[in-house]
């Protein structure tokens, strides 16, 4: 059965989570207490795209859109960390694209071996050796793995090619491509006989070229009717449009001069989503099908015309060959004046954009809806929080004196915050109490706990909502009292 051609495909990948570090404490005879030594997580596998010269369609994603790469390991005892999670590469055709769902345009991938990261693996977690300090000398826990980004991509086949030729169906688009190249594609007597892109090599004394044969285009092709939406994208890089013309057709109401009207019509709605804009590239026109005498005699009428608009006229037959020669010539001709007009390819550099050392890089936001609550918004917190393990005392701890260092406790004190109200980084709600203040040394407690979580007196966010919900109501509290206007919810239970 032949292969069957798929230039566009939606592919939804997840990079490998980043492995957690480890919490583990030294121990040998005669040394119960050796220090720290738990090691870091590895990092998640990355899933990247690679440009591969023998792949040239994107079948396999079709049928196996959902790919994954490995997650990290967990580190261990012994200063040992984990190993990082295996990396996934999916190799794509010379001329693919990457989209968002949204059609952004994410990456263009041309020339072998050209590769994109599409999905960045996790960071693993740190372990409790590289969490000690003077501090902290012996942490009871280690930071948790990130997961990895998670992404939905479109990817588009573009043809790599020099040449497009763009006719009306049966205008002999793949006869044409079949005599001047090594390329085979399906010939038959019906319209829309071709219904993938062909592409064939052409030899033009020393100028070698690419040529594109591209489904029959009709009125209308770039909104959608017939196949021409679908396969308009791959003239996109094409430094020659050729414009095939039937001059043998029996259809009423078709003339060259009209179908060349329609195509330039449909390539001007059409908007290329690599940028440039498809008016600029040079224009040929050909009269196929001169072997028939009525062929013959219409293109001499028309040649004239078409020679006005400025478009240079080849009379060419495919089934005795004449004109083949002079044809391919030109075009080698043109292929090369539009190589050279190119600016010359320059080495990547790469460029160090890094971050002011006194950005904060965060936000808090007021919640307009909910009382006394308050969002933060930054890459870092949000981060620190993925990493945090909460069923840990210590860890919290350790997030809250991360939190204070970076300033977010100064900033939800500005913007109005007060202990007890409701705070929301990333994933994760929680009562907000201001942890030690900056320059007073922290009272370090046991393994795995914190002395300033210990006290859970004070009536949270959700708690004063409730309250304030009853006095409005005018409801019994559980006491059976009625709340007064003079109660105070922010104060500790028994004072």
């Amino acid at each position: 059965m032949a292969s069957r051609f798929v230039d566009r495909a939606v592919i939804h990948l997840a990079a490998g989570d980043g492995g957690n570090g480890c919490a583990s404490v030294h121990r040998e005879k005669f040394k119960p207490l050796g220090g720290p030594d738990g090691g870091n997580g590895g990092n998640g596998g990355d899933v990247l795209l690679i440009v591969d010269p023998n792949v040239h369609t994107l079948l396999d994603f079709h049928f196996r859109p959902h790919a994954r790469a490995g997650n990290g390991k967990q580190g261990q005892g012994s200063h040992r960390a984990g190993a990082a999670g295996q990396t996934l590469e999916m190799h794509v055709p010379d001329g693919t694209v990457v989209l968002t769902e949204s059609g952004e345009v994410v990456a263009d991938l041309i020339g072998p071996g050209t590769t994109f990261v599409a999905a960045q693996g996790g960071r693993g977690g740190l372990g409790n050796a590289a969490l000690s300090s003077k501090a902290r000398k012996a942490p009871g826990f280690a930071l948790l793995g990130e997961p990895g980004e998670a992404r939905d991509l479109v990817l588009e086949l573009r043809s790599v090619a020099d040449v497009g030729l763009l006719g009306f169906p049966s205008a002999g688009k793949s006869s044409l491509i079949s005599v001047l190249s090594a390329a085979k594609p399906k010939i038959a007597d019906y319209p829309f006989t071709t219904l993938v892109p062909n592409l064939g090599v052409v030899t033009a004394g020393e100028t070698v070229f690419t040529m594109a044969d591209v489904p029959g285009l009709i009125p209308g092709a770039s909104q959608g009717k017939g196949l021409g939406l679908d396969f308009l994208r791959h003239i996109e890089r094409c430094a020659v449009l050729v414009h095939v013309i039937d001059c043998a057709t029996y259809e009423s109401g078709r003339d060259p001069l009209s179908d060349v009207d329609a195509l330039e019509e449909e390539l001007a709605r059409y908007t290329p989503s690599l940028g440039g804009d498809l008016a600029d590239r040079p224009r040929v026109a050909v009269l196929n099908k001169i072997d028939v005498p009525e062929a013959a005699e219409l293109a001499e009428l028309v040649r004239s015309d078409l020679e006005a608009r400025g478009l240079p006229v080849f009379e060419v037959s495919t089934a005795s060959r004449k004109g083949l020669r002079e044809l391919t010539y030109a075009l080698g001709s043109v292929v090369e004046r539009y190589r050279a007009e190119q600016p010359a390819a320059e080495a990547q550099q790469i460029v160090l954009r890094p971050h002011a050392v006194d950005e904060a890089g965060f936000t808090v936001v007021r919640d307009e809806d909910e009382a006394d609550s308050f969002t933060v918004h930054g890459h870092r917190p949000e981060r620190w929080v993925r990493q945090t393990d909460f069923s840990n005392d210590e860890a919290v701890g350790y997030l809250g004196d991360r939190l204070n260092r970076l300033g977010v406790e100064e900033a939800l004190a500005r913007a109005g915050a007060e202990p007890g109200s409701q705070v929301t980084i990333g994933d994760v709600s929680f009562d907000w109490e201001p942890s030690t203040p900056a320059g007073v040394a922290a009272h370090m407690s046991g393994r795995g706990t914190d002395a300033r979580l210990e006290d859970q007196s004070r009536v949270g966010a959700a708690e004063r909502k409730e309250a304030r919900k009853r006095r409005r109501e005018g409801e019994p509290d559980e006491d059976g009292e009625l709340d007064g206007a003079a109660d105070d919810v922010t104060v500790r239970h028994g004072e």
